[in-house]
């Protein structure tokens, strides 16, 4: 019996030490492969330079084929200018003030009230829902559209999706520089678990503990990204609604179509949208939300009108 012990503790410890060897010998394998290219890079200054210029043309090609990939996802159709003369007549007046193009209107069922911009400023696209067609008046859809000039005049999106693009190709790029590090730690940890006759309790170990705060530090880094990114998308749109209000010199319209669409919209659905519309009172919700909310945008639009800030009366904003 303590000859059987013996012979699987023995075992268990040749499994570590080959574990050990395999893992160091990937990690080793690596490394040189890295450092042979790292020898054989311009420089730090062009790699680096290659490393964002990959990012922003990763970020531009995505950008605009999923702009495409949206459109046909929704089955958009173009809204014919017969069929809303109004809309279009103050889409034109739009496009007079601000420094845009043509926008193409496109019109879909989608699964709440709302609506948002895509492409850029030059070539954009507005894809409404059909209810607002319905429940909007042309002064209320022009606050929206307005809005939604904003966001190509801007290029909110676009840089945003660059931005997050330059972020996941660098943070990509860091984690294949360590990944030698972290194959030869892992191998440490499961050899030394093993080798302790216990292999499922790696993580336990001080190379275990040492990966998960690594990955803990990581996933800190992301969520510092992604609130940056929310903040600054929240900023974006209170800027685009003081754009669409100094524009259209009506900012009580802009607020009466946000108060409209937050009385029908489901606060669940409809992410897709710039102008999408909710009133959460968690702070946690908040801070991970690309929208700020509606009642503030609201009594922001409001008080553009009190303070004579934009041209209309002060109407109260049912």
């Amino acid at each position: 019996m303590r000859s059987r012990s013996t012979g699987t503790r023995f075992l268990m410890v040749a499994v570590g030490c080959l574990l050990l060897l395999t893992y160091l010998g990937v990690a080793g394998i690596g490394y040189l492969a890295l450092a042979t290219l790292w020898r054989a890079a311009p420089g730090p200054a062009t790699t680096a330079l290659v490393v964002v210029g990959t990012g922003l043309l990763i970020g531009y090609l995505s950008y605009r084929f999923g702009t495409l990939a949206v459109l046909s996802r929704l089955e958009a159709v173009e809204l014919p200018r017969s069929r809303a003369p109004k809309l279009y007549y103050r889409l034109d007046r739009l496009e007079e003030r601000m420094d845009v193009g043509a926008p193409t209107i496109y019109v879909a069922q989608l699964p709440a009230p709302n609506a948002f911009a895509i492409g850029s400023a030059r070539s954009g696209a507005i894809v409404l829902d059909r209810s607002l067609l319905r429940f909007l008046t042309v002064d209320e859809l022009e606050g929206l559209l307005a809005h939604e000039l904003a966001h190509l005049e801007g290029y909110d999106a676009f840089v945003q999706t660059l931005a997050l693009s330059v972020f996941q190709t660098v943070a990509g790029l860091l984690f294949l520089l360590c990944s030698p590090l972290l194959l030869a730690t892992v191998g440490a940890a499961r050899a030394i678990a093993w080798m302790r006759g216990r292999p499922g309790a790696w993580p336990h170990t001080i190379f275990g503990r040492l990966l998960r705060r690594l990955e803990r530090g990581v996933q800190l880094a992301f969520l510092l990204v992604t609130l940056a990114v929310r903040a600054h998308s929240r900023r974006r749109e209170y800027a685009a609604d003081d754009r669409a209000a100094a524009v259209t010199g009506n900012p009580l319209a802009l607020a009466r179509a946000l108060r409209k669409i937050q009385r029908v919209a489901d606060p669940r659905r409809g992410l897709l949208s710039p102008l999408y519309v909710y009133t959460e009172d968690d702070d946690w919700t908040r801070l991970f939300s690309t929208h700020p909310d509606t009642s503030e945008r609201v009594e922001r639009l409001v008080e553009r009108t009190r303070t004579g800030s934009a041209n209309g009366r002060s109407k109260r904003v049912q």
